[in-house]
Formats: C-alpha cells, sequence, structure tokens
C-alpha cells in the first residue's frame, strides 16, 4: 500500500515530468508523457484516499477525558485507529506537544491537498498557588495504549531460552531447609554473579510450558515461559547466596531460577506503525491461559526479533476459514475452504528472540490460538 509520505514523491515525479514536457517537441513523446502524468496524478488521489479513511459518524471535535489513550480518541474519527500517527498535527505554540492531556480538545481540520489532519488545543488544568500567582498541571498526558493492562509485563524477562536458563542461578533451598518460601524469609541460592551492588535484586522466575510452532518437533522450541515468583535482594553474595524473599505473589521453590533485576528500558510510548516487510505467524498461546482472546488481553506470537517483529508494530488476526462439504459439486461432498476472516488487530509491545507479546487492540470476533498473524 501507498502511504501519505508517498504522495511526496508522486508529486515530484509529476513536476519533473511536467518540465521534460514542456521541452520535449516530439508530439508522440508528449502524449506519452501525458499519460504517465494522468496516471501518477490519478494513483496518487486514490492512494491518499485509500490511507486515510474516517468513520461516517465521526466528531468535528472531541475533549479528552481522564482514561482516554490516543488509540481511543483516533477511534472517534478513524476507521484505522492505528493510522493516528500519519493524521496528527500538533501546535507548536503548545509547550510539549507530543503531550495530551485531559480536557485538551480534539478537532478535525482538512489540509490543502483535502487530506484528514487531527489538531489538538490545550486545555485549562491549572491549580492555583500563593503567595505568588503559579499555574501548572494537575493531571498527567494521556497513554498510547492502556499500560494498566500490560505493565505487569514490561519488566522482568518472561521468556526464556534453554541458554538462558542453564546460566541462571537458581533457589537451592529455604530457612532450616524448607522447600517453600514466601515474601520476609531468607533463601538461599547457586549461581549468582556477584555484583558491585552488595544490595543487588533478583527477579524470582518459575520456568513454565515451552512455545513452540504449530506442529512443530518436540525439540524445536520458541522459548519458555517464564512466571514471575517474587523478588529476592542479596543479603550476601558467595556459595551459596543468601538472599531475602520480598514483594511475592506466590511460594518460592527449590529450583527456581534467578534473573538480575533491571530497569525495564522498553519504549513505552507504543507508536504504531506496520511491519516493513510481510509477517506470516500465528497466536500460540494466551498469557492467562484461555483459549478465547478478548479485547486487552496479551498473546503470545511465535514471531520475534529474528522474524523483523518491532516494538509498535500493528498485525491483523485472521481466523482460519472453516472447511465444509460442498455436495452439489460434481464430486459429491468434496472439501471446500472457506475464506480467513478477519478476527482483530494486536499489537506488539515486547519482543523476544523468536516470540513477541501484543496486546489485543480491537477485537470484531472471538480469537483463538493458532489463529494467523498478518500485516494490517
Amino acid at each position: 500500500m501507498i502511504r501519505l509520505n508517498s504522495g511526496k514523491l508522486i508529486n515530484r515525479g509529476i513536476i519533473v515530468l511536467m518540465k521534460v514536457l514542456s521541452v520535449k517537441k516530439n508530439l508522440v513523446f508528449k502524449k506519452f508523457l501525458s499519460l504517465i502524468i494522468l496516471g501518477l496524478v490519478v494513483t496518487g488521489s486514490v492512494a491518499l484516499a485509500d490511507t486515510i479513511k474516517l468513520k461516517a459518524d465521526h466528531p468535528d471535535k472531541y475533549t479528552v477525558v481522564k482514561g482516554d489513550t490516543l488509540w481511543d480518541i483516533s477511534a472517534h474519527f478513524l476507521q484505522s485507529p492505528w493510522k493516528w500517527p500519519e493524521v496528527w498535527s500538533y501546535n507548536p505554540q503548545i509547550e510539549n506537544p507530543h503531550l495530551i492531556y485531559p480536557g485538551d480538545v480534539v478537532y478535525l481540520e482538512y489540509d490543502a491537498q483535502g487530506r484528514p489532519i487531527l489538531r489538538v488545543s490545550r486545555g485549562q488544568a491549572t491549580v492555583k498557588m500563593s503567595p505568588q500567582v503559579h499555574a501548572t498541571r494537575v493531571d498527567t498526558p494521556i497513554a498510547s495504549i492502556p499500560l494498566n493492562a500490560i505493565e505487569q509485563f514490561l519488566g522482568e524477562p518472561r521468556v526464556l531460552s534453554q541458554r538462558e536458563i542453564d546460566n541462571a542461578g537458581y533457589v537451592l533451598s529455604g530457612k532450616d531447609a524448607r522447600l517453600m518460601s514466601g515474601s520476609g524469609d531468607r533463601i538461599y541460592a547457586r549461581g549468582l554473579i556477584p555484583g558491585e551492588d552488595p544490595n543487588s535484586t533478583y527477579a524470582v522466575l518459575r520456568i513454565g510450558k515451552p512455545y513452540r510452532n504449530p506442529g512443530a518437533k518436540p525439540g524445536d522450541i520458541l522459548g519458555y515461559e517464564a512466571l514471575h515468583v517474587a523478588d529476592a535482594r542479596v543479603e550476601d553474595f558467595g556459595d551459596p547466596s543468601t538472599l531475602r524473599v520480598k514483594d511475592s505473589t506466590r511460594e518460592t521453590l527449590v529450583g527456581d531460577r534467578l534473573i538480575p533485576k533491571k530497569a525495564s528500558g522498553l519504549d513505552q510510548a507504543f507508536i504504531p506503525k506496520p511491519p516493513e516487510t510481510p509477517v506470516e505467524g500465528q497466536i500460540i498461546a494466551v498469557i492467562d491461559g484461555v483459549s478465547r482472546v478478548g479485547q486487552f488481553q496479551t498473546v503470545v506470537l511465535n514471531q520475534g526479533e529474528q522474524d523483523g517483529l518491532e516494538t509498535g508494530h500493528v498485525l491483523a488476526v485472521f481466523r482460519a476459514g472453516k472447511v465444509v462439504r460442498d455436495y452439489n459439486a460434481k464430486k459429491r461432498g468434496e472439501k471446500v475452504t472457506l475464506p480467513d476472516e478477519r478476527a482483530g488487530i494486536v499489537l506488539v509491545y515486547r519482543t523476544f528472540d523468536r516470540v513477541s507479546y501484543a496486546l489485543v487492540m480491537e477485537a470484531e470476533r472471538d480469537m483463538a490460538v493458532y489463529d494467523y498473524v498478518r500485516n494490517p
């Protein structure tokens, strides 16, 4: 599909050809160039019209409220809300124009070429302070997607390779040789590499099910699910090392793995964009273990960094067409596969080597494990 920025290239091509046309005297050649120019004009117009489509019942303006996301706001105006980066235009007079707050007004305009543009008018959410009058924002900017649906998956590693598991530290024992430990308990571990910080913190992870491609051989594993159990702070490095369990969500067991905790370092802007190369993947798991998938659930895709997936990539989900029998065909009872049906849209928010996490942003119908994901 030709995107909006290709319109500039088309316009430049037309200008160049017009200049050539003005100096050429050969009648046949001039007719040939005229046809090319007409084709470019039509192509450019169609491309722009097909790229951004407004909803038939879109408002002229919308006032941002607390809890909104950029995706939500764009859904009021656009048939494909994930295309909002192509139509947002910020007022240069607004401080921090990339931030949008509750109370701001988003309104629709059109440029000279008739393309839709969303602009922002700053609201007046301020607070007065004495003895001097000082105005400042009392709210926080809205996010691009609902971060509360994914924040638990942004910190610790959630998918580990066999090599990472083998190189990780592990829980040797609890206090008094206990097999299970809870928050506040002391545990002992092996395989930890002493760090500069004597109070280093580790994520306690329980290795879960392996992720595989559908129909793959048992040894062909994309990665292992890593369930976050607790955090543990080092009290003394050694062999074994001594740690104290904290922020426990379930019991720590002997054999659980220990991975150094780090700041997520993940870009949480999540600006949506289509993949630059063709994607043909599948949903291979749902984080909470259910078989049916709905809006704002996290799914695991069998495509990762090795396949070119990046944070922010938007993919369409398709349900495989059902197989029916045609009893009116010459070969009675012939099996016919119906076309795949589009089921929704997902946004990739975290990538690993061979798999990715994606958030279901739109669910047009039920989705399930093994549904296909492709370019939108």
